[in-house]
């Protein structure tokens, strides 16, 4: 089998063509400058109804930081609820403690607000103090199917060993290592075999001039895919 490959939409026309040049999944997002934010309800329902592959949907309601007061649940849970009625597959999100650590009791009631969508960790995991305890809290949730990581570095690349622990540590489990944040075409064959990543994330990577505010490049799409095929 091949890597699974998530491409990050913005607009409805990132995510028709990245569907058609060959991802696997989408994580709709707006702001991608601040990291994703939640995008709108009307985003959401289009881009749901223009691509067959499944829509995972980021609800984070602000950039300020992954510890979030009352307030915050209340929205991000409203949030929760919304892509599930509009027909999503997943929900991306992510919520630490004061001390660093994941927040178990948020990411319970956001799990419960689901309802059975699968849920992505999102990058707060890389602020985590500890990834490899992180990764053990993640594990004892049955409905976290993905974590999305970095490695702890801004750059995937530049975590390649830290990958392959994190890899070797969920393996078996229900939960996938979605390995993104800098990886780039030239990049992603090396780093796939380095790591047996079985699923890697893509934004500027796949974007016109690598500029994260451009427009999908479904060329750079269509090439990550038979790089990613080409490696099984």
């Amino acid at each position: 089998m091949s890597a699974l490959l998530e491409v990050i939409a913005t607009t409805v026309a990132d995510a028709r063509l990245a569907a058609q040049a060959g991802a696997n999944r989408l994580e709709l997002v707006t702001a991608m400058g601040e990291g994703g934010l939640t995008p709108s309800l009307g985003l959401i329902e289009a881009v749901v109804a223009a691509v067959e592959i499944p829509v995972n949907v980021i609800v984070r309601p602000h950039s300020r930081s992954f510890v979030y007061d009352a307030d915050d649940y209340a929205v991000m849970l409203r949030d929760v609820r919304a892509v599930n009625a509009a027909g999503a597959n997943g929900v991306v999100i992510g919520m630490l403690d004061a001390a660093g650590g994941i927040d178990r009791e948020g990411l319970a009631r956001a799990i419960d607000a689901a309802d059975g969508l699968a849920i992505t960790f999102h990058r707060a995991f890389d602020e985590a103090r500890d990834l490899r305890e992180s990764l053990d809290v993640l594990l004892g949730f049955d409905a976290v199917t993905n974590v999305l990581t970095s490695g702890g570095q801004p750059s995937v690349l530049h975590a390649e060993a830290t990958i392959r622990e994190l890899v070797r540590q969920a393996s078996g489990s229900h939960l996938t290592v979605l390995a993104g944040a800098g990886l780039t075409v030239d990049a992603i064959a090396g780093f796939v075999s380095g790591t047996q990543v079985e699923a890697v994330h893509f934004g500027s990577g796949v974007r016109v001039n690598g500029n994260g505010l451009a427009p999908v490049d479904a060329d750079k799409v269509a090439k990550v895919r038979a790089l990613l095929d080409a490696q099984t």
